[in-house]
């Protein structure tokens, strides 16, 4: 019934049509996108160079330490590593919605210091770098990194 009225009338369904497009697009800016739930779980990066190391000599004598030190931190989804050829390795530790990234990265912190003495001089000497990634805005795609140096 409704149906055949807005067959028998394309231009009145095409009008409509835009209408509640461009109705869709003005409510879209108002939306108060601040009070949305977080739904991206926060990481905290660890990186760092080990010079002149191939990527499995870096696995062996830099991942290994670290992520068996880093490994089953309070409210821990997972973690994610890798090494490349040039001697970077990063480790990425996702955890659970909601968990405060300062308290976070401080264990991250704490469990990496632990695994310092284990790691080859030339990577202590450079540093082992330890950052949070989060999203303030879920509309934002672009993480904001704020690091700290240990």
């Amino acid at each position: 019934m409704i149906s055949q009225f807005f067959i028998d009338r394309p231009v009145l369904a095409n009008v409509l049509a835009i209408l509640f497009v461009l109705v869709g697009g003005v409510a879209l800016f108002g939306l108060p996108v601040a009070q949305y739930p977080n739904v991206v779980p926060p990481t905290v990066q660890v990186t760092t160079v080990y010079p002149g190391a191939s990527a499995e000599t870096v696995m062996n004598t830099v991942a290994l330490p670290i992520e068996q030190s880093v490994n089953g931190v309070d409210r821990m989804l997972y973690m994610q590593s890798s090494s490349a050829s040039d001697g970077t390795y990063t480790l990425v530790v996702t955890f659970e919605i909601g968990t405060d990234l300062n308290f976070a990265q401080m264990l991250v912190q704490n469990r990496v210091d632990s695994s310092l003495a284990q790691l080859p001089q030339s990577v202590q000497s450079q540093g082992v770098t330890v950052k949070q990634q989060f999203h303030r805005d879920p509309a934002d795609a672009g993480a904001d990194l704020a690091e700290a140096d240990l």
